[in-house]
């Protein structure tokens, strides 16, 4: 078998980052109740600003709701946070369509990437902002399943 491959060397990539994201919600679980932390994480607005900026910091959405999902499967995440914190991380992930313009245009991004930035960015934001004031009817609903 031939190792450079594309087909192979993305199927191996996939499989790798799925093993890591594995093994980081497996560690987020073992953590347990976080009580100094019950004051951030018990906040749904908190925890919508904190994803968007923990999800620019590592430019990785999945890391962030794998982040968030095993925080609510150990108990330490109540299910509102969650969700804000689900809808901020959205909200951080445009943050790598900006990165993406900056190395492309050399500079601010311009013309056709600008647009795809700013539409983006404004869509993500205008869902997160219509959605966070329904956080708790929303997992009131969820947490009927």
């Amino acid at each position: 078998m031939e190792f450079n491959n594309p087909v192979f060397q993305t199927v191996l990539g996939l499989i790798i980052f799925y093993i890591g994201l594995k093994m980081f919600s497996g560690g987020m679980k073992s953590m347990g109740h976080l009580e100094h932390l019950e004051w951030f994480l018990g906040n749904p607005i908190w925890m919508f600003f904190g994803a968007i900026g923990c999800t620019l910091l590592w430019q990785s959405s999945s890391l962030s709701t794998t982040a968030i999902i095993g925080l609510v499967a150990s108990g330490a995440l109540p299910l509102p946070s969650a969700i804000a914190a689900v809808l901020g991380a959205n909200i951080g992930t445009t943050g790598t369509i900006w990165l993406a313009g900056i190395m492309v245009s050399d500079g601010m991004p311009t013309g056709i990437t600008k647009q795809i930035a700013l539409i983006h960015t404004g869509v993500n934001t205008l869902m997160a902002v219509m959605l966070l004031p329904f956080v708790q009817p929303i997992a009131r609903f969820i947490s009927k399943f």
